[in-house]
């Protein structure tokens, strides 16, 4: 009976083993992992990442893996590293001018409707939100403007394959369908991909006619139509938290949870557009709770190190941890901001960040992993949660 590096059975393990990561050890470096949540997700995962670099801690971590509005953050941070300027403490002293600046350069301007009203008259929506990005963030830059080091992974969903299907700079890959090294995909593409949430802004169709596959990397669909055209949406859909290629390799593994929470609904609509949209909803929220529950159970068995945060946290009920003062009613209301890719006025945007920042900074605590920590300050003063 096969067996993982853990004595695990491969057959009743809850995810599967890429080939690639068959018979590797896990290795004693840190992941950190940034959900989607449209706007809400980007944002906040500015604030965490604002306090990891105080910490010293982001220049220490080793892989970024990201879905959807994550993705948006991860890869303008992965753009900008070379640019950030680490000290001899680790802190990037460039930090707002590298990824603050254009990730609320974007969170001013609405992307989601015009893109979807154009594409509905003239087609093309996947195409519009890529234009979005290269004009706000990415230009031309392709994955190979990411750096060596930290690897960053921006995750999308293969609809053909039905699993997950990952950009980097060393490769793309399908572990069903192969993998293609050294991909030039522009940045707008792969974080479009990621971000192509349904129904409204998926597919993305990639056009892989002048790919090269290596030879025998994929599992069972290592042929046409899937080795000629991909068709790509949002990564959220088989893993709304980036969690998988970060949890299969590294021991420390951090997770930032930007994502909203679907309410109980007691009068469904019944149209098929509206009851459609309700059940993607459900689908979505049992994703992120699989997910959840993996992480947690990981932790508490020892079985992985790290720390768990999320824009629904409360961080009252955590012990031996004066956290920074959020109200709990204007946190739930931050949480509650729509999953768009929707301008937002200022002072949301700097509530959002130091929301971001404060329940990175109070879960570290609490598991013991930012010691002799820098004070923490909320990076908006005027705008706290």
């Amino acid at each position: 009976m096969a067996q993982d590096t853990q004595g695990i059975d491969r057959a009743s393990a809850p995810v599967g083993f890429i080939p690639e990561d068959e018979g590797r050890q896990v290795e004693d470096g840190v992941a950190l992992c940034l959900s989607g949540g449209g706007y809400r997700a980007m944002v906040f995962h500015v604030g965490a990442l604002w306090r990891l670099n105080e910490l010293g801690m982001l220049r220490r971590i080793d892989r970024f893996s990201s879905v959807s509005g994550g993705s948006i953050t991860a890869a303008t941070l992965g753009l900008h590293w070379d640019e950030l300027g680490f000290d001899d403490k680790g802190v990037a002293a460039n930090f707002k001018e590298a990824l603050v600046i254009p990730i609320r350069r974007l969170a001013s301007v609405t992307v989601d409707v015009g893109a979807i009203l154009g594409g509905l008259l003239w087609g093309g929506i996947a195409a519009r939100v890529q234009a979005a990005y290269r004009k706000h963030l990415f230009g031309k830059k392709t994955l190979q403007d990411l750096p060596d080091e930290p690897r960053f992974v921006i995750n999308a969903t293969n609809v053909q394959s039905k699993v997950l299907w990952r950009f980097s700079k060393p490769y793309m890959a399908d572990w069903r369908v192969g993998r293609v090294m050294k991909p030039r995909v522009p940045l707008a593409v792969a974080v479009g991909a990621s971000s192509a949430f349904p129904p409204f802004l998926s597919p993305v169709r990639l056009d892989l006619r002048h790919e090269k596959f290596e030879p025998g990397t994929g599992a069972d669909l290592q042929s046409p139509p899937f080795t000629t055209r991909a068709v790509l949406t949002d990564g959220g859909v088989y893993d709304n938290l980036g969690l998988e290629t970060a949890w299969k390799r590294y021991r420390t593994v951090l997770v930032s949870d930007g994502g909203g929470a679907t309410p109980a609904e007691p009068e469904p609509a019944r149209d098929w557009a509206r009851h459609t949209y309700r059940v993607l909803n459900v689908v979505d929220n049992q994703v992120r709770s699989l997910r959840k529950r993996q992480i947690m159970d990981g932790f508490q068995s020892g079985l992985r190190k790290g720390a768990y945060w999320s824009v629904w946290s409360d961080m009252q009920s955590m012990a031996n941890v004066q956290p920074l003062p959020c109200a709990p009613a204007h946190c739930q209301e931050l949480a509650g901001t729509p999953t768009r890719l929707k301008a937002m006025e200022p002072r949301l945007q700097e509530r959002l960040v130091n929301w971001g920042y404060a329940a990175c900074d109070a879960t570290l605590r609490a598991h013991g992993l930012a010691v002799n920590s820098p004070e923490a300050r909320f990076p908006y003063p005027n705008g706290i949660a």
